[in-house]
């Protein structure tokens, strides 16, 4: 078989191509995701409340007056605000705190205030009602730059893709430990394997027939409890509290199209397809489709050891699944093939020449 080997000119092109294409930050999906933000709303945000950690909205971001990046959490390695909304931010004007920046697709109506450290904001559109001072506000970045706009569309399409496919995959998890139910009381005793993972697989009707949750961790690094069912409420308390269970437990609801949580809620919260609405607390990471809140989004994001059952330990855990290798992004790809195309048909015109 005979080999074709690149050619000075077809090096020398690649090694152009390379320089005059702009590198672009990771954007975190699949589990990754649920540490990097402490919210995520696939669709729109209409928010009175206020979330310790970043923040991601895919659609709109309405409601009153609403704080972002309260806590001093620790900065991302990935290089992403506290605050990134793809649409448009309106109603009350939002705060952003502790110096934490936004991306933000569209308009900026409801105008900012910007607190702590100087900060970096970023607007495909117009911005109003926010005094700039020591900070960086650039605003109709869509129109210099169209990439601007089809990035963040791009980190939509990946983290919903994602999310689902996250969802979906821990759904399908075998059950090693059991939910024992005693009048009230739900007692979550994880039996974890050799790595560190115990499954619950439950419905929303035994979720529903018990008032309160007691959980015994022993010594588990990522509790998943799938709940079936599309109508789900929270409305159970925790038994010893709700801190420390963010970080590792992760509550999934593959099958929640309406989810309304009304009491302070220990644990991370999966449910990538739900309309839902919070009128207390989650203490740790949340993921849903659209989102009514009322209820303050503690820190404590999900730190847990989960390795999606498609993968095994060192691999990969980006990319549009949960699991699988790395794929260069659509628009370097496409740039790659017209260059190789060139290329070729440069050499063919040499070549009859």
């Amino acid at each position: 078989m005979k080999v074709i080997r690149p050619s000075r000119a077809a090096m020398l092109v690649l090694s152009s191509f390379a320089l005059t294409v702009p590198a672009q930050a990771d954007t975190p999906s699949g589990i990754n995701a649920l540490s990097e933000w402490n919210l995520i709303v696939l669709g729109n945000l209409s928010s009175s409340s206020e979330v310790e950690g970043r923040t991601f909205v895919g659609g709109n971001l309405t409601g009153n007056s609403s704080n972002y990046n309260t806590a001093p959490v620790a900065a991302s390695s990935n290089a992403q605000p506290g605050l990134i909304v793809v649409g448009n931010v309106n109603g009350g004007t939002k705060n952003l705190n502790n110096g934490s920046g936004a991306i933000i697709g569209g308009n900026v109506n409801s105008g900012f205030n910007l607190n702590g450290n100087p900060q970096t904001v970023q607007v495909g559109g117009s911005i109003a009602n926010t005094n700039v001072n020591q900070n960086t506000v650039n605003s109709g970045l869509a129109a210099s730059n169209p990439g601007f706009l089809q990035d963040l569309q791009q980190d939509k399409s990946l983290l919903t893709t994602s999310m689902i496919n996250l969802s979906h995959e821990m759904s399908t998890l075998a059950a090693t430990s059991q939910l024992e139910i005693s009048g009230n009381r739900g007692t979550f005793t994880a039996q974890p394997g050799a790595d560190g993972m115990a499954v619950f697989n439950i419905t929303s009707d035994q979720l529903n027939s018990i008032g309160e949750i007691q959980f015994n961790l022993n010594g588990a690094e990522t509790v998943i409890v799938n709940v079936s069912g599309n109508k789900i409420n929270l409305n159970d308390n925790f038994l010893g509290g709700t801190n420390g269970l963010g970080e590792k437990v992760i509550w999934n609801f593959p099958d929640a199209q309406n989810l309304s949580l009304t009491t302070a809620w220990g644990g991370s919260v999966l449910a990538p397809n739900a309309n839902a609405s919070t009128s207390n607390a989650i203490n740790g990471s949340a993921v849903f489709g659209n989102l009514n809140q009322d209820g303050k989004m503690q820190a404590g994001t999900y730190q847990g050891g989960y390795i999606p059952p498609s993968t095994t330990p060192g691999e990969s855990t980006g990319g549009a699944s949960s699991g699988g290798t790395e794929v260069p992004e659509p628009g370097m790809l496409a740039m790659m093939i017209l260059a190789l195309g060139g290329l070729i048909f440069w050499r063919r015109r040499r070549a009859a020449a």
